[in-house]
């Protein structure tokens, strides 16, 4: 799901300008020069039309990054202010997306559109075709009435000349429940009633207009505070870095964090309770059971989806036990998820063992902005090492796999795979839970992003070498027992 697209490489050089900004000699005037160091005085202006739009672009990406919405700020306020009330606040907990105006360009909305290529045909495939009656032929050719027009996409099938196209807005169109939508300006809003914070429209705005509200400034700031700072990475950051989890521990210790934590160490936890689980529903004839492990699925499930819930396993979370680990370990610690996933702040918001959450992008500015090389760290070991399968979690299929390989031989488990949550698999998912039956099998994983959680908006790695960094590490790792 990672859009690689320029937008994500400003995102990554203001992080790396704030970090580096943070560990300077004047954190709020180092922030507050950032959009005029991107965009100095006579520079060339790459996408704007002007590089005072630039700059007020770019300030708000900052705000964003300082932790706070951007949608109902006063143009008169400083960054200086912003970048001051991050140092002084003592935890950041809201909705985790917000929307920057000024970079959202107010896409055209979505329909069905005749372009010039129409040729006013004899043949009328279109006219005919529509079941609706919202295309008549004025001036020579096609004219679709919006009021009428169903949006379903057979004329589009039915022209000769390819002349009719759906035109889309990238976020709206990527957004699984309809929680994005325009405003009365033609700039995006997210109804967070809706949202289940998949981070699908983040990936899919070109303008880089949705943005996650990031906590690194909170993390920074107990770290340089001398707090216990303890890490929990999830199994997917495995992916995203080069180098093996033990440099890639290192290189955490070197950036300030007291002490690291596999969340795989957690997912060995969850699948031995998710096989007793489904041992459990089986042996009382229950039809299936999914998986509970990915935050968006269960924000799905809890707003939009409650009629599955049923058959939901109650097993908690691998990052749920590895907190309980880490606090058991360090009582008096703060404790930091990295995850490749925005659903999981939400999941963080409610957990009193958790502080905050940092993605690939914000660990990776980190370590650029501290000047830390993971491949030139010697090998950091971990107290207690994750199984094969726990590792794999972050990949489709990996949990499946892991719960399936802890199952008596004589249990007939049937694994199968929702590799994504879009329109079409909330529909088959809608219908295992009406029909109470799904044909596919009786132990579903659900995965919110393709290909898991190595597919997520706040990756680095696109998800075939996140597979085969992963996969390196699996050949080096112990069967789960």
């Amino acid at each position: 799901m990672k859009n690689n697209s320029q937008s994500i490489f400003i995102k990554k050089d203001i992080l790396i300008r704030l970090v580096e900004a943070f560990f300077s000699d004047d954190f709020i005037k180092n922030t507050a020069s950032i959009p005029f160091k991107m965009r100095p005085k006579d520079a060339e202006v790459p996408y704007r039309c002007c590089i005072y739009k630039e700059r007020e672009i770019i300030k708000d990406r900052i705000i964003a990054d300082l932790g706070f919405a951007v949608e109902d700020l006063n143009e008169s306020e400083k960054l200086e202010d912003f970048a001051l009330l991050a140092l002084n606040r003592e935890k950041n907990i809201d909705n985790p997306l917000t929307v920057i105006e000024a970079a959202c360009k107010g896409c055209v909305p979505s329909r069905v559109y005749v372009t010039d290529l129409c040729q006013g045909c004899v043949a009328r495939a279109c006219e005919k075709t529509c079941k609706f009656g919202a295309i008549t032929i004025e001036g020579g050719r096609s004219y679709i009435d919006g009021s009428k027009c169903k949006n379903c996409g057979m004329c589009i099938q039915a022209c000769p000349y390819n002349a009719i196209v759906r035109l889309i807005v990238p976020c709206e169109q990527a957004c699984p429940i309809g929680a994005i939508s325009k405003d009365e300006n033609g700039t995006a809003v997210i109804d967070f009633e809706k949202c289940i914070f998949c981070g699908k429209c983040v990936a899919a705005c070109p303008f880089g207009a949705v943005n996650e509200k990031s906590q690194i400034i909170d993390v920074l700031k107990n770290i340089k505070n001398g707090k216990k700072v303890i890490a929990m990475f999830a199994p997917a950051i495995a992916g995203q870095f080069p180098g093996s989890i033990y440099q890639l521990k290192a290189a955490m210790i070197k950036a300030g964090f007291y002490d690291v934590f596999e969340v795989a160490l957690g997912a060995d936890i969850t699948s031995k309770n998710e096989a007793l689980e489904f041992e459990e529903r089986m042996k009382n004839n229950k039809p299936f059971m999914t998986t509970s492990c990915c935050a968006g699925y269960n924000s799905l499930v809890k707003k939009h989806l409650p009629e599955i819930k049923e058959f939901v396993s109650e097993t908690k979370t691998p990052l749920f036990y590895t907190a309980e680990i880490v606090k058991e370990k360090y009582p008096d610690s703060i404790t930091v998820f990295i995850s490749p996933c925005v659903a999981k702040r939400i999941e963080v918001a409610e957990n009193d063992n958790i502080d905050f959450v940092l993605n690939a992008d914000e660990l990776g500015a980190i370590f650029i902005g501290r000047k830390i090389e993971i491949l030139s760290m010697e090998d950091s070991s971990f107290e207690k090492e994750s199984s094969k399968q726990g590792r794999n979690y972050g990949v489709t299929g990996g949990v499946v796999q892991a719960v399936s390989c802890l199952l008596p031989d004589n249990l007939n488990v049937k694994p199968c795979m929702i590799d994504g949550i879009n329109k079409d698999n909330i529909k088959k998912l809608k219908k295992y839970a009406q029909d109470k039956n799904c044909p596919e099998g009786n132990l579903i994983e659900v995965m919110c992003c393709e290909d898991g959680c190595i597919g997520g908006n706040s990756t680095i790695s696109n998800p075939q070498t996140a597979k085969r960094l992963i996969n390196k590490l699996l050949s080096e790792s112990k069967d789960l027992k």
